[in-house]
């Protein structure tokens, strides 16, 4: 019996002292976590890039679900070399020395942000040729007293007087929901070659901050190496004043769903003739009397997770490419029960049927347009209800299209148009990539990289993920389709959490007050 896990935040500081002092570069690490029981490598995350420094300390922190039981591999990489070791390896030392220093500690079960913002006055002048370009550095004290980088704010230009934005951290990161542990805070004049100039350090705690503006939130900013210079003539090197600080409760997903809410699935099923005819074997489309095909295997892999979350358990299953009948019109939106305005389909052996009923009915044609059915998610009769309920109970209810395809794009202006267009909505957008073809395409609608926009507009968040088949299948998942299957479901709705409390808080739901308010657990 596998064991609860536990999960653990690792931390990250470079040490490439191997290095000439003169030869400096960019130091990013990546990390890659190896799943020992399918032997291959999944990459975990990266971290940012720090530049012209040969003992950076990372902001980025990674989260990891911590299991005793398990040998957890872990590989690190960048460009200078790799190193490896196990998670419990990191857990059980104090800090572990690699070309990179490993630490790890359990995380608390803080559920809390705080939006800070500060400003300096009369900071050191430290340019030549100008004032200063200050920013912060907040760093927590660690379990063995040693500091950790938790947040860098931006470099504001030439001023000695800077008011920073206001910037918001999980409680969690800032002090591990400890709020009398110790932070200190540095004040540098940002140098373009990396070599930032110290103006002066202060150190606080959460419940000081606490308290708001006034005389016992204004920090003296001291750099010792000028205190000892100058001696008693010295005073400090600016202050560093509080101008807000807000502490609120972070909702999770499993807040939001024991609340109530209810997250609502669409098919869209990909008709063109591409696909191949469904009557030969090697047609996507085939239906094999002894084994479904891959669309029909996604389609029943994704449904049987989403009905859990849905009461009404009724899904609209939409179909595009494909000329109808009986008149053989093209059309990028029709209902696969055939129906001509009710779209539900009961259950997955529902969607099922309607997918087998119209595979007998329809001729599959073309092209591959995306934005019809988009369109008609964001638009029509089901999202007529998501504005109703948006306005008058926030968080009740989450979207979700799965479109199912196995081409390139045909219109893939539209497409953004349309995904711009729904990324201010409660709907997320799975692709998934059916047979061989050439998916590039569908990485730039995945904006993990580069924030998709259209006409000058950048999407309000990113609502689209892609996820091919062919990577779930094959001998290192054992040949087996129902564990493909299964893993298929978990890659294609494992962003669903973060892009549904990514729209509950651009749009100030959960929020005391709101009638989507979640329970409280």
């Amino acid at each position: 019996m596998k064991s609860d896990s536990e999960k653990i935040e690792a931390i990250f500081k470079g040490l490439v002292q191997f290095l000439p002092p003169r030869w400096k570069s960019p130091s990013a690490v990546g990390v890659w976590s190896i799943w020992m029981c399918f032997r291959n490598q999944i990459q975990f995350g990266r971290t940012e890039v720090i530049w012209n420094n040969l003992n950076p300390n990372f902001v980025k922190k990674f989260l990891i679900e911590y299991y005793f039981e398990e040998s957890q591999k872990l590989k690190f990489e960048d460009f200078l070399g790799s190193c490896e070791c196990t998670l419990g390896e990191i857990v059980s030392s104090q800090r572990l020395h690699r070309p990179l220093v490993l630490f790890a500690e359990e995380l608390s079960s803080c559920k809390e942000e705080v939006t800070l913002q500060l400003c300096g006055k009369k900071l050191d002048k430290k340019d030549l040729f100008g004032k200063s370009d200050p920013f912060l550095l907040f760093y927590r004290t660690n379990e063995d007293n040693s500091f950790t980088v938790c947040h860098k704010t931006e470099v504001i230009k030439n001023t000695l007087n800077p008011t920073w934005k206001p910037f918001t951290v999980p409680v969690r990161a800032l002090c591990n929901g400890d709020y009398d542990r110790l932070l200190k805070v540095e004040c540098y004049d940002w140098e373009k070659d990396g070599d930032h100039d110290l103006i002066g350090v202060f150190s606080t705690t959460l419940k000081e901050l606490q308290r708001g503006p006034g005389e016992y939130n204004c920090y003296e900013c001291i750099n010792a190496k000028k205190q000892a210079k100058k001696g008693k003539k010295y005073r400090n090197s600016g202050t560093v004043e509080l101008l807000s600080c807000r502490v609120t409760p972070v909702h999770s997903f499993l807040d939001f769903i024991q609340g109530g809410t209810q997250v609502h699935c669409t098919m869209a099923v990909d008709f063109t003739a591409s696909n191949g005819d469904p009557r030969q074997p090697s047609s996507l489309h085939y239906m094999d009397p002894y084994q479904p095909n891959f669309y029909a295997r996604a389609l029943r892999a994704v449904t049987e997770i989403i009905q859990d979350y849905d009461s009404a358990k009724l899904f609209p299953a939409l179909g595009f490419g494909a000329k109808l009948p009986p008149d053989g019109r093209v059309s990028h939106e029709f209902f696969l029960n055939g129906h001509p305005t009710n779209p539900y389909c009961e259950g997955v052996e529902g969607i099922m049927q309607a997918y087998q009923r119209t595979l007998s009915s329809v001729q599959l044609y073309g092209p591959t347009n995306f934005a019809p059915v988009i369109n008609h998610v964001a638009r029509g009769s089901g999202f007529n209800r998501i504005a109703n309920s948006t306005k008058n109970a926030p968080g009740k209810n989450y979207y979700i299209l799965m479109i199912l395809t196995d081409g390139v794009i045909t219109d893939m202006p539209q497409t953004c148009e349309a995904i711009v267009q729904a990324s201010a909505l409660p709907i997320s957008i799975i692709i998934v990539g059916i047979g061989q073809a050439d998916f590039e395409a569908m990485n730039v609608l995945d904006g993990d990289d580069v924030r998709l926009s259209s006409r000058g507009r950048y999407a309000e968040r990113d609502i689209v993920q892609f996820v091919p088949f062919n990577d779930f299948i094959g001998p290192k998942y054992g040949n087996n389709l129902s564990r493909s299957q299964a893993l298929l479901a978990k890659e294609v709705l494992a962003e669903i959490p973060d892009q549904f409390l990514s729209y509950m808080k651009t749009h100030h739901t959960g929020q005391s007050g709101d009638h989507g308010v979640p329970l409280q657990i």
